[in-house]
């Protein structure tokens, strides 16, 4: 054996690998050599070479596929919208609009005076429904650029406002506004105000649905008579009535553009006109409001030009509304009666009643008797007054002043003036304050008589006046009927505080004088005699009183009838009830200062106006034109 070979495979047949003394010097060994291991060059070279294969065979798969998948991820798309169009569908079809809440269908009745004025309401919201055709077309569009430009072409709902409210609920973000008039009708009339996604889909498919079966003048006219404006008023006319004090018809284009900016956040801007600030901000909304409607053509650029900002009235009211309820009472009482209906009726029911009264001769009439004493009166001087004589002559010469009263004495004043012939109550003063005595003293009253009734001794009266002389006690608006019928050469007329009862511009009812004889001409004008300071020349004035207690004055001409009466009372304490009293030396120039103011508000002497100069046919022979005779 040579030993510079070595034998691995015994032979040439062998299978063996020879390994030279040169490799094993190298450390190399078969396959395992550099560029030719597992891990070497040549190794990673094909394991690359693999996974580009692999990547290759992918992207082809991929492309020779696409087609293929997208149109499945097509198809179920599409069955995904068709469904969700097919949801819509059925959930449109089921969808019925529903009748407004209750609430929002119920109105007050309103009460203005003879004049038209503003006296107050009845019901549990202060809406009165009005249509369309009575708001003037600039209010109308004032509305639409203040709250939704698009309204006359829109499909009823706003996708931009639906999406963003959708966001703002999932988000957990603040309310969001934007949403169309139809919206708003829907969601303040017809739905509740929940916030929610269910609600808010809802909302939108009775807008659609609504935009498509109702006009566009039909929506607008159920919004404006519902939609919210602040100081309690929900609809344009008790708006326009709770700030300018005029009906809905008669709203200017400022005044419109006003109102509808205050539609956009209504309990903040309320206070217009009272706080600074929030005039200020109202003021730049309502001149947005202003340009809109010029850039639209609603009005003219003359109007846009000659725009001033309206005058609001004073928020919140004063205390005088409080002493109106005694007028609302009894005309909210009559009203009723002549409808044939329960008061709580009158209330909800949307009626305006016009009543007889004069709200400014009203308003005098508190301020003279709250003044208490007349300045210009003979008790300052010590100088003895018409009533004071006939106290003392009651009293056995005693005089009022002498009379000593103890503990607290409370005075009360009742005021009528009415028109006799006719019987319209002008003036109906039964209390300073209707929160702490809703009790009428004027109507409902019982005051001791006294002399009050001695012209009529002995006179033979008719029916309603037939027990007069026998009744110990009257009511303030009961006597000074009476003699309002003397005024009236012996004819009685009922009184009466409703002159007409409307509703939605139709004429329920309107009052007419119901009269008859109570007394005979010659009766009548021998009342005239004892009373007129000299013959035919009115007014005349009888003062009268039972004892210390109580003091009547009463003044009248064929026009006009008016009646002060004055008791006084130490007011109940616990258990114990409340007792007559001597009034305080104070009354003849109270009962003075009420009746002379009140007559010269009424008749206008001030201003030498004399209404008794026009005749009027209707009434009996000799009888003048009533004062502010109903209309």
């Amino acid at each position: 054996m040579n030993g510079a070979d070595v034998d691995t495979g015994g032979g040439a047949g062998g299978t063996g690998v020879a390994m030279t003394v040169e490799d094993q010097g190298r450390g190399g060994s078969p396959g395992r050599g550099p560029g030719g291991g597992r891990h070497g060059a040549g190794g990673r070279g094909r394991l690359m070479a693999g996974l580009r294969r692999r990547l290759v065979k992918r992207r082809i798969r991929i492309r020779r596929t696409r087609g293929r998948r997208l149109r499945r991820a097509l198809v179920v798309l599409l069955a995904l919208l068709a469904n969700l169009v097919g949801a819509a569908v059925v959930a449109y079809h089921l969808t019925k609009i529903p009748e407004p809440h209750p609430e929002t269908a119920m109105q007050s009745t309103v009460f203005v005076d003879d004049h038209g004025d503003y006296l107050g309401r009845r019901g549990p919201v202060d809406r009165q429904e009005v249509p369309l055709s009575q708001v003037p077309r600039y209010v109308q569009e004032a509305v639409i650029a203040a709250e939704n430009r698009s309204f006359r072409t829109d499909t009823g709902i706003s996708p931009k406002a639906i999406a963003r409210a959708a966001w703002s609920t999932v988000s957990g973000g603040g309310r969001q506004g934007g949403s169309t008039i139809t919206q708003q009708y829907v969601k303040n009339a017809l739905l509740s105000p929940q916030q929610s996604l269910s609600r808010k889909a809802r909302e939108a498919l009775i807008s659609i649905k609504l935009d498509r079966t109702r006009s566009k003048d039909e929506i607008l006219h159920g919004y404006l008579n519902t939609v919210y404006f602040g100081r309690g008023a929900a609809g344009i006319q008790s708006a326009a009535r709770n700030y300018f004090g005029v009906d809905a018809k008669d709203l200017t284009v400022s005044q419109g553009a006003a109102l509808a900016s205050v539609i956009n956040i209504p309990s903040y801007y309320e206070k217009a006109g009272s706080d600074p600030k929030v005039t200020a901000k109202l003021v730049d909304r309502w001149e947005w409001v202003l340009d809109a409607m010029a850039d639209s053509g609603a009005i003219t650029s003359a109007q846009r030009a000659g725009a001033r900002f309206p005058a609001f009235r004073f928020y919140p009211p004063g205390d005088t509304d409080g002493q109106r309820q005694y007028l609302i009472d009894a005309a909210a009482s009559e009203a009723a009666d002549r409808l044939g209906i329960t008061e709580d009726q009158l209330a909800r029911g949307g009626y305006t009643v016009r009543t007889t009264f004069d709200l400014t001769a009203q308003d005098a009439t508190a301020e003279l008797a709250a003044d208490g004493t007349d300045k210009e009166t003979g008790e300052k001087s010590g100088e003895k007054t018409a009533e004071e004589r006939a106290a003392e002559a009651k009293a056995g010469g005693k005089k009022r002043a002498e009379v000593k009263t103890t503990g607290d004495v409370r005075v009360h004043t009742a005021v009528v003036a009415l028109v006799p012939g006719d019987g319209a109550v002008r003036v109906l003063y039964g209390g300073a304050d209707y929160a702490s005595q809703p009790f009428n003293d004027a109507r409902d009253g019982a005051v001791e008589a006294g002399t009050a009734l001695e012209p009529f001794s002995g006179m033979k009266l008719l029916a309603p006046l037939t027990d007069l002389t026998r009744t110990a006690a009257p009511t303030p608006l009961r006597l000074a009927s009476a003699y309002a019928t003397a005024a009236a050469h012996g004819v009685y007329a009922t009184p009466y505080t409703v002159a007409k009862i409307t509703r939605a511009g139709r004429t329920l009812y309107e009052a007419h004088p119901r009269t008859r004889t109570a007394m005979t001409r010659a009766d009548a004008g021998m009342v005239a005699k004892l009373l007129y300071g000299r013959l035919d020349a009115p007014p005349a004035t009888q003062t009268g009183a039972a004892g210390l207690r109580t003091l009547w004055q009463t003044t009248y001409a064929e026009h006009l009838t008016l009646t002060v009466a004055l008791f006084a009372e130490h007011p109940a304490k616990g258990k114990k009830a409340a007792l007559p009293a001597p009034l305080p030396y104070t009354a003849g120039s109270r009962s003075l200062s009420v009746s002379e103011g009140v007559w010269s508000k009424i008749v206008g002497t001030a201003e030498g106006h004399d209404p008794a100069a026009e005749p009027n046919p209707g009434l009996p022979t000799g009888q003048t034109k009533p004062i502010l005779a109903t209309r």
